[in-house]
């Protein structure tokens, strides 16, 4: 379907940037893709327009549906944001755990946001699987749509152009791609498209400290939104990883704080604890080699919780 105007034909094409104050002399090169730069905020833009448009074209959706989720905000921002531009309508199944801000900007974007109530704050795999069966209960009515971010394959492909346009920026020379895993989905179709245009960087997936799913096994409360929640991410192709690194949150929200003042790059959780990683791996590799990671949205998102406050 033809997407090339309103507000849909600004996502994607996102600044890369390569950060200066924050890297330690000797380290790699390393590099953030922007993708707060999109109309959300947020990477899910990608994935959203991926999954909604395709269905139109299937002939599964049509305007005046409704589409459903369960989203801790940025993929839900994203649904409700596109959907709204296609002529559909969008309900968003959230959580008290995330921030404020989130269902706000659902809610300003059309959506209604039916919110489950977390413990102490935490996003945990019994939240998840809550919001998840209210969603599915939610979408077998006549006219509704899930949207099925864990599991439809066109998330996925929703993130192959991030590949092509990283690959584009640096003339195919980065040597690490490091990323934060709620799905996978990023990581793999952002890799997809690096291999589409010949680019095969070694891959390291990144977790926090306090839930180490894909180092352990092991599930734990946390706090950075978006990642570490199901034992197996839907997208997540292991065979294609060449390490996976666990960073403390409290580690990636310092950062967080640290590139906003320094480096002028205001993100959320996520992003923070990817450029841990990346200095990480940058410090150990050193000098003449490129680490790219992802900034995964836009730290506006975040003011309403702990990061900023």
């Amino acid at each position: 379907m033809d997407i090339g105007m309103g507000g849909l034909a600004a996502i994607g094409n996102t600044p890369l940037v390569r950060l200066g104050k924050v890297v330690p002399k000797g380290a790699a090169e390393v590099w953030v893709k922007l993708e707060g730069g999109n109309p959300t905020g947020s990477y899910k833009d990608r994935m959203a327009i991926s999954v909604l448009s395709s269905a139109i074209d299937r002939g599964d959706l049509s305007p005046g549906d409704t589409v459903v989720e369960f989203t801790g905000g940025s993929t839900g921002t994203a649904l409700a944001f596109v959907s709204g531009v296609l002529g559909l309508k969008f309900v968003a199944v959230f959580s008290d755990a995330f921030s404020n801000s989130k269902q706000q900007a659902m809610e300003a974007f059309g959506a209604k946001v039916l919110v489950e109530k977390c413990i102490d704050g935490k996003i945990t795999h019994e939240l998840a699987e809550r919001m998840k069966q209210r969603a599915l209960a939610l979408a077998g009515q006549p006219s509704h749509y899930y949207a099925d971010q864990f599991g439809s394959p066109d998330v996925r492909r929703g993130y192959v152009p991030m590949g092509m346009e990283i690959s584009r920026a640096l003339d195919g020379r980065l040597d690490v791609l490091c990323a934060a895993v709620g799905t996978g989905a990023a990581l793999m179709g952002t890799l997809d498209g690096l291999h589409g245009q010949g680019v095969s960087p070694k891959v390291i997936a990144v977790e926090p400290a306090q839930s180490p799913l894909l180092t352990t096994g092991k599930s734990g409360g946390h706090k950075v939104e978006g990642i570490s929640v199901f034992p197996d991410p839907p997208f997540l192709d292991k065979s294609a990883l060449n390490d996976v690194r666990t960073v403390d949150q409290d580690r990636g929200f310092d950062m967080c704080r640290r590139l906003a003042r320094e480096e002028g790059i205001f993100g959320g959780g996520s992003t923070g604890l990817n450029v841990c990683a990346a200095l990480e791996i940058a410090s150990e590799i050193g000098t003449g080699y490129r680490v790219v990671t992802f900034g995964c949205d836009n730290g506006v998102k975040y003011l309403g919780g702990h990061i900023y406050n």
